[in-house]
């Protein structure tokens, strides 16, 4: 499937209705999304055949655009019902049947779903400017599943922090930023104070080797509970609307 195809398939998906700041659910365009799906399928073929996981799945915009990529199962995880029934009403505006669970779930008790695995996970998660940790806690959650590859939009300011807890604290074996990305993220709060803004973000490839999947799931399970508070926050400034920007 060419790229322009798959923005095709995928710009009709509905936002948030009423998105929850507390969540940090801005949405994730067809254009960023599309490109990043696009990139991961073209470059590494990590999507076709592959079991994908969605964490943070929101409305639905990756997993569906990896279940168009060919995936034979994808799992969309998200701690918000209203958001997983936005993405079931975004599922069933494609005529032929996508093969794609929405599973009500924090990730932060991911380990409880002992049965969930993942060939590849992908996410965008919150940038952490409300929720302090929160991106590297979807991180450790990622890791905790023991996939061969991740991939991830985070913010470019936090690259360092990033690349640092991914090699020494996760056990990954690479972390790799692929592209440098503008995501567009529109006034969708009250607090916005402009029709939108351009917030720079790496897209991330992390690797994990099948030799090395299970002591990296380990590692990711110690961490997240030595995280439990939110004592682990990310580094960089924030750049979001929240800010006043």
């Amino acid at each position: 499937m060419k790229l322009k195809e798959l923005h095709a398939l995928m710009q009709d998906i509905e936002p948030f209705a009423q998105p929850k700041v507390q969540l940090e659910q801005y949405p994730t365009g067809a254009d960023i999304a599309s490109r990043m799906l696009y990139t991961i399928e073209s470059m590494f073929n990590d999507i076709e055949g592959n079991i994908v996981v969605d964490l943070g799945t929101g409305t639905g915009m990756l997993a569906i655009g990896a279940a168009l990529l060919g995936s034979p199962c994808v799992v969309g995880l998200d701690v918000d019902a209203d958001a997983l029934q936005v993405a079931h009403d975004n599922c069933e505006q494609f005529e032929d049947p996508l093969p794609i669970d929405f599973v009500l779930c924090d990730v932060n008790q991911l380990q409880q779903q002992q049965r969930l695995q993942a060939d590849t996970v992908i996410m965008n998660p919150p940038f952490g400017t409300k929720m302090k940790g929160a991106d590297m806690a979807f991180l450790r959650a990622a890791c905790s599943l023991g996939p061969k590859q991740i991939y991830s939009l985070n913010k470019s300011s936090t690259r360092s922090h990033i690349q640092k807890v991914a090699l020494k604290e996760l056990g990954c074996s690479s972390a790799e930023v692929l592209a440098e990305l503008r995501y567009n993220l529109p006034a969708t709060m009250r607090f916005h104070k402009q029709a939108s803004v351009d917030i720079e973000v790496d897209l991330w490839r992390f690797e994990l080797p099948a030799a090395a999947a299970a002591a990296a799931a380990a590692a990711a399970a110690a961490a997240a509970a030595a995280a439990v508070g939110g004592s682990s926050s990310s580094e960089g400034d924030d750049e979001d609307q929240s800010e006043g920007a």
